[in-house]
């Protein structure tokens, strides 16, 4: 259920009539209605509006009354999927009382009427979550008490940012919203809303609006249509994932069976399939049928989709002759998603920074505050070569399909292998300096504001050891990647009796533990994560090599290990709890200690087989707990009156 609240103090063009016969209050009531709310109301004060709050406990829509825009508009703001609180931003300059808007990542992070560095205005228009209902009436109080200078729904913005609540921004592109005085003004804007096909704009609108250079003109270029024919034809973001999955498979099979006719028709579904990758998020945008289940899936089916064609692309490689194609396949798979990792909490690190206020003495000053001015230079100039050199040079998705397409198409697997791997490193190189050096100068401790241990993934070991002060978690995980890396490049190099060396690799690698209890609040601490699954996974990797496992076990081991971890990722970055059956998975550490146990034994093979079954197991179980068994519970419970009962 959503209420919508259209808030009339201050707004003096609520009272005129519109086009439509309607006077503009009104109208928006009847939009908001069409935009999907459930429930309309219209309120004179904010004492009025503060006590009807206080009576709901679903998503509330507040608007001033004197909002001109296309249903659409509405609409989209009702269903922002990126987060529970959301305003409407303009590019309007803040007159008449309205408040200004200053926001970073799409964050709002001040609003006010004299706003000196605003970036947009607000638009009289906002969505507030269900857990910010409190500070939403406590904000109305407060503005209630402020001098009645423009539309009451600006100062209730203004008091709602004050207090400190997370609220993202939300632009207007190719359709139209603007808030208007009088009736000269009601009558531009009504013009301007005529002249635009607001179902043409929703289709353009389905496209991200910034976009890698391969996404940008190889792809989006015609995969609207597409996205158009999905919703004529009824079938959901969910069924075009499952589309592209099916592709990749192929793609990867094809990949596999090796002969030009083959890897060129490979090549092809590769690139079909990323076009309906890049349908499924056009779709769900287009026709707003956003779910965490989506969001979740999405992101779950990206990774399982390139590792896959990974393994195609070893085998094949395998197949061929190479003899080392499966461990082009298991590296690109490590280095990728250690490179996530990175990027993840990267993200999650420049999100917390743009909420909080830099230290005075290191604002702006500095190699790292040069190096934010020059990004936030370069990402501003939109369609520039700096900008695409920018985005193209972290290899992100797009490129990656398109290099393994072409080299896969005009080479043959090994070549694509190497080529991912040879770009994948610099881009790591390059990002890793860069965001090190940015990192220090923020000085945001992100892995203080979430469940540590949660996300570092510890087990019942790592709770128990004792911490170490002197060193940090980082330096503490950077170690512990130096032992199992010391063993795979010795087993590499076909050294004997390797098996004795497995204790000590261990032991090297549990040195991370000692960090698990330590407050992460140091610079680069965000990079804790990644470096534990460095550890993880060369560990897993040297013990497989070193016990004779076939390289193919190896990687599906590895493959595993990567769905458990990015759905950690995953449900961070979609704000989900953690997964049902998380202690089950034994932590890095549980894992690699039974790992380590098979490799001693001389069984690597049967303990990578064991294990890996086991942790699959508990994957897709807690994956029918947390979406199917869970929910179900809630929606009975729910349905049920409070102090009633089911009758036999």
């Amino acid at each position: 259920m959503t209420l919508a609240i259209v808030l009339a103090a201050g707004a003096p063009a609520a009272g005129l009539p519109t086009t439509t016969g309607e006077t503009l209050g009104d109208r928006l009531g009847d939009q908001w209605r069409r935009a999907g709310a459930d429930t309309v109301r219209t309120v004179t004060d904010l004492d009025e509006l503060a006590a009807l709050v206080d009576t709901v406990t679903e998503p509330v829509i507040v608007s001033g009354a004197d909002l001109v825009a296309h249903t659409a508009v509405l609409k989209h703001l009702r269903t922002s999927p990126v987060g529970p609180t959301v305003a409407l931003v303009l590019t309007d300059p803040p007159e008449g009382g309205r408040t200004g808007v200053r926001e970073e990542r799409g964050q709002v992070v001040e609003a006010g009427p004299e706003l000196a560095d605003a970036t947009g205005v607000f638009g009289g228009a906002l969505r507030v979550g269900a857990d910010d209902l409190p500070a939403l009436a406590a904000a109305a109080r407060a503005a209630a008490g402020r001098p009645a200078t423009g539309p009451a729904v600006d100062r209730l913005f203004a008091a709602l940012t004050d207090l400190g609540t997370l609220t993202f921004a939300h632009r207007v592109r190719l359709l139209v919203a603007r808030r208007v005085g009088d009736a000269a003004g009601l009558h531009a804007a009504e013009a301007a809303l005529s002249q635009v096909d607001e179902d043409k704009a929703e289709l353009r609108l389905s496209v991200k609006e910034r976009d890698d250079f391969f996404t940008t003109y190889f792809v989006s270029t015609w995969s609207p249509y597409v996205t158009k024919a999905a919703a004529r034809v009824g079938l959901g973001p969910t069924g075009v994932t499952m589309l592209s999955v099916l592709f990749a498979v192929a793609a990867a099979v094809l990949f596999g069976v090796g002969g030009r006719p083959a890897l060129v028709t490979g090549a092809v579904l590769l690139y079909l399939g990323f076009v309906l990758d890049c349908v499924d998020g056009q779709l769900a945008r287009y026709t707003r049928h956003f779910s965490a289940w989506g969001g979740w899936l999405d992101t779950m089916a990206d990774r399982a989709k390139e590792y896959l064609v990974y393994a195609g692309l070893g085998y094949g490689a395998t197949q061929a002759g190479f003899r080392y194609g499966w461990a082009l396949a298991i590296a690109a798979m490590t280095l990728q998603t250690v490179r996530h990792m990175t990027d993840t909490w990267y993200g999650v690190l420049h999100d917390e920074a743009a909420r909080r206020p830099r230290p005075a003495a290191g604002a702006g000053s500095g190699i790292g505050g040069m190096l934010n001015a020059a990004s936030t230079k370069v990402q501003a100039d939109t369609g520039s070569v700096s900008y695409w050199l920018k985005r193209t040079v972290v290899f992100p998705i797009g490129e990656r399909w398109a290099l393994i397409a072409l080299a896969v198409a005009l080479f043959d697997p090994t070549v694509a292998l190497v080529a991912v791997l040879v770009w994948g490193t610099l881009a790591f190189a390059y990002t890793g300096a860069l965001r090190t050096l940015r990192a220090r100068w923020m000085w945001v401790p992100v892995l203080d504001t979430v469940d540590a241990t949660l996300h570092r993934d510890d087990g019942p070991l790592a709770g128990r050891l004792p911490v170490v002060r002197p060193m940090g978690p980082l330096t503490l995980a950077v170690i512990a990647v130096l032992g199992p890396l010391a063993l795979l490049v010795v087993a590499l190099l076909g050294a004997d009796g390797l098996r004795w060396w497995v204790p000590g690799a261990l032991l090297v690698l549990l040195v991370a533990g000692l960090g698990a209890g330590a407050a992460h609040n140091g610079p680069l601490d965000w990079l804790v994560p990644a470096a534990l699954r460095a550890g993880e996974y060369l560990f897993a990797i040297a013990v497989g090599v070193v016990g004779g496992a076939p390289a193919w076990l190896i990687f599906g081991y590895v493959f595993v290990l990567t769905l458990h971890h990015y759905d950690l990722t995953a449900r961070l970055e979609k704000r989900q709890a953690a997964p049902p059956l998380h202690p089950a998975t034994l932590g890095w550490d549980g894992r690699s200690v039974l790992l380590g146990l098979t490799g001693i034994a001389g069984i690597a093979s049967i303990g990578l087989v064991t294990l890996g079954t086991y942790l699959l197991v508990a994957f897709a179980a807690s994956v029918v707990l947390a979406w199917v068994v869970l929910p179900a519970r809630a929606t009975r419970a729910a349905a049920v009156p409070v102090g009633g009962g089911v009758r036999g």
